[in-house]
């Protein structure tokens, strides 16, 4: 075998090299019933996918839907795998490349938001300046007492890394975040 396509535990060694990995958000539509993120989830690990971010939710109450929405990486080769491996999952209903729709309605990416909960020590100085930090990214303070603050954020995931990186030399005490929803823009919806 080649030496530059050596075997890692993972296949993303199976593309050329000349294919860069690019990030792709996939949302997925199925059946809400128990068991069905485990097989999504173990499609991934099976064959050494990375999900960079996961958020589930039931979508259509009557239809007993779900929407998973997952971000990856992957050179194309690899992001059409994943695509194809899932639609085989039997209670998928649809997978849809939300990058690649955008990307074909001139967008860079699709509309992506995520939401994360921040605590912050907040004492002395560093209180002012946690307050007025927040105030800046638009975070609202959802509980506080003399000795800390939780801040919500909502927002791309870059605004949110770029918070709690800010947030660091203050006394970050804890981050919890709930992964990317994500939809494209227009008329159009995911059709089941």
């Amino acid at each position: 075998m080649n030496a530059q396509l050596q075997p890692t535990g993972s296949a993303y060694f199976i593309a050329r090299e000349t294919q860069a990995a690019e990030k792709h958000t996939l949302s997925v539509l199925v059946d809400n019933e128990p068991g069905v993120l485990a097989r999504v989830i173990g499609l991934f690990s099976g064959r050494g996918y990375n999900i960079d971010s996961l958020t589930v939710s039931e979508t259509e109450h009557e239809a007993h839907l779900s929407r998973i929405t997952i971000v990856t990486r992957g050179t194309p080769h690899v992001l059409e795998q994943i695509k194809h491996q899932l639609e085989r999952i039997v209670p998928v209903h649809r997978v849809n490349d939300l990058t690649v729709v955008a990307r074909a309605m001139g967008q860079e990416r699709p509309l992506e938001r995520e939401l994360a909960l921040v605590k912050v020590r907040g004492e002395d100085n560093a209180r002012v300046e946690a307050l007025r930090l927040a105030d800046a990214f638009q975070a609202k303070v959802s509980d506080a007492t003399t000795e800390h603050f939780i801040f919500e954020i909502t927002g791309k995931t870059a605004k949110i890394d770029q918070f709690i990186s800010i947030m660091q030399p203050l006394g970050l005490i804890e981050v919890c975040r709930t992964g990317v929803a994500a939809m494209n823009r227009g008329p159009q919806g995911m059709e089941a």
